[in-house]
């Protein structure tokens, strides 16, 4: 409707206040764009995404709701991962956990599906700084 009116507080509105957080690199290995969705467990997403799966069980990216994180081929991004709240069982996704984060047997299945799956796990090796520089970069500066 035209005439809502939407009040906001003052002040900033911390995301996930007191949540256990987790920051890892992720490498897009395949040929095409990723795009992970906030409330999605990361711990299944995309098998082409090489990162430490296990360090993802159970957590989801911090960010806002309803935003995504996009890699292109070839990216390697650093991520904030956020542990779920709730009641912590969770269905669905890419069929790897279909039960509590909590239960050690229900994370030993996801283990092996994971794997049995074909999706990467293994640690991302952090980009090397290259000492190169465009030519747009040099231009204006002589020496």
């Amino acid at each position: 409707m035209s005439d809502d009116i939407y009040m906001y507080g003052e002040g900033d509105i911390e995301l996930n206040a007191g949540q256990p957080r987790e920051t890892i690199l992720v490498q897009n290995t395949g040929d095409r764009a990723v795009q992970i969705g906030s409330h999605f467990h990361f711990f299944e997403s995309n098998r082409a995404l090489k990162f430490e799966r296990d360090k993802a069980f159970g957590k989801r990216l911090d960010i806002p709701s309803g935003t995504a994180v996009r890699f292109e081929p070839g990216d390697t991004k650093e991520v904030t991962l956020v542990e779920y709240g709730g009641g912590l069982r969770l269905v669905g996704f890419g069929g790897l956990l279909n039960g509590s984060v909590r239960s050690d047997e229900a994370h030993r299945t996801a283990l092996r599906r994971m794997h049995k799956r074909g999706y990467l796990d293994e640690p991302v090796e952090p980009p090397k700084k290259s000492s190169k520089r465009t030519r747009s970069a040099r231009s204006g500066k002589k020496g």
